[in-house]
């Protein structure tokens, strides 16, 4: 798949099933596949309007979301019937993204799910999304930086098919936990994705102050998928005020931004997919600015770190009964390096417990490969490695981790 910018995703999915009678009572995935023609209709008005991209309507079908809706045992067949549908509207004329989004599902401290579970329940989803034929994977309205990694873990253990990644938050740019989008930036653009952005959230003038912020470090295409201003209320019902027109008015400071991927979400409909598509011939493409190229980008799921290149890694903390005692300590001082050495499975146990107390810029002591990796799925931002491994068993670690050597 060749990837050429701008390109116009669909617009809102959710909403424009509402309009036309879904109420809630069931989970979209099943109803959807009771009323196909009424998703075929509105993905239809989509491609007619210029949208690149379409949405398959799988944004709930991973096991979770779907048992909780009283569907069990069908995560594969939902996914490739779900596909299905929007590949028949699609046609040939669009590609179809299978939709990723977030399980709810949260690690200690905040909740009890394992990494490795996050990743298991996406990888059943990718199975039925990849044997659906999608083009590529969109993992999006992601409020978790663990939840995220776990998604694009998931699909580049099954596919070579690009992966876009877009995140919601407040205006403060961070989400609702508190993680800040330019660690997820740096975390995620080093686990070799494709593109970065925001969807869902806020209307397009609140987007552009924030992806003029990740701008700044970005090193990929960035996307803007912002809903069409923020819900009021009237007569009892969400509506969205935002006119197409103020869509396009913000496209040019945007694309400025390196934004070359454009698209609606909640309250958007084909008008403000033909108005974006209009106005995208017009754009003058840009590159982000990434001014910080060249620079040691260290990040937690809370933070983002920029590193001295003549920075010493301090004396490492063993993964013992006083390890979270020692990160506390550390974090006394904000922003001070922390060193960790992992040297048995054991020790993955301590630090899968301790890992979201880090609070600055993360070195990883490890002599043992696989060691290294498993602790780098444990740690849900970017790390930095310290020991003496050979190039050849460090490069696919800084490859699929993002690993800093």
């Amino acid at each position: 798949m060749d990837l050429h910018f701008p390109l116009i995703l669909d617009g809102a999915t959710g909403t424009q099933l509402q309009q036309r009678g879904f109420d809630g009572s069931i989970c979209s995935e099943t109803w959807i596949l009771q009323h196909p023609q009424v998703l075929k209709d509105f993905q239809e008005s989509y491609i007619q309007a210029g949208s690149n991209i379409l949405y398959a309507p799988t944004f709930g079908a991973n096991r979770v979301r779907l048992e909780e809706n009283g569907v069990t045992g069908q995560v594969e067949e939902y996914n490739q019937k779900l596909v299905a549908l929007t590949r028949e509207t699609a046609a040939g004329r669009a590609w179809v993204a299978g939709d990723i989004a977030p399980a709810g599902k949260y690690l200690p401290p905040m909740g009890d799910t394992s990494f490795e579970e996050l990743v298991d329940i996406y990888t059943e989803q990718v199975k039925g999304l990849e044997a659906g034929g999608v083009d590529l994977y969109v993992i999006e309205t992601m409020m978790s930086i663990a939840e995220a990694r776990a998604a694009v873990l998931a699909v580049k253990s099954m596919s070579a098919k690009p992966v876009f990644v877009s995140f919601t938050c407040t205006t403060n740019g961070k989400t609702l936990s508190g993680e800040d989008m330019v660690a997820a930036l740096i975390t995620l653009q080093n686990m070799s994705i494709d593109a970065f952005g925001l969807n869902c959230s806020v209307g397009p003038e609140d987007m552009c102050r924030q992806l003029n912020r990740l701008s700044e470090f970005a090193q990929v295409p960035l996307i803007a998928k912002p809903n069409a201003g923020m819900p009021e209320m009237v007569d009892g019902k969400a509506v969205y005020l935002c006119a197409p027109e103020e869509y396009t008015r913000q496209m040019e400071s945007l694309a400025a931004a390196g934004v070359c991927i454009f698209g609606g979400c909640c309250g958007s409909d084909a008008s403000h997919i033909r108005a974006m598509a209009e106005k995208a011939d017009s754009l003058t493409m840009t590159k982000p600015s990434d001014q910080h190229r060249g620079e040691i980008l260290a990040a937690t799921n809370r933070s983002y770190f920029i590193v001295d290149s003549a920075a010493s890694a301090p004396a490492p903390f063993r993964c013992d009964a006083s390890l979270m005692e020692h990160l506390e300590e550390a974090a006394e001082e904000e922003g001070a390096s922390v060193s960790i050495r992992i040297s048995s499975e054991a020790d993955l146990n301590e630090f899968a417990e301790c890992q979201h107390a880090v609070n600055g810029p993360l070195f990883l002591f490890c002599e043992d490969a696989a060691l290294l990796e498993k602790a780098l799925r444990l740690f849900q931002g970017r790390a930095l490695y310290e020991g003496s491994l050979p190039e050849e068993a460090l490069i696919p670690l800084e490859k699929q981790y993002g690993l800093i050597l």
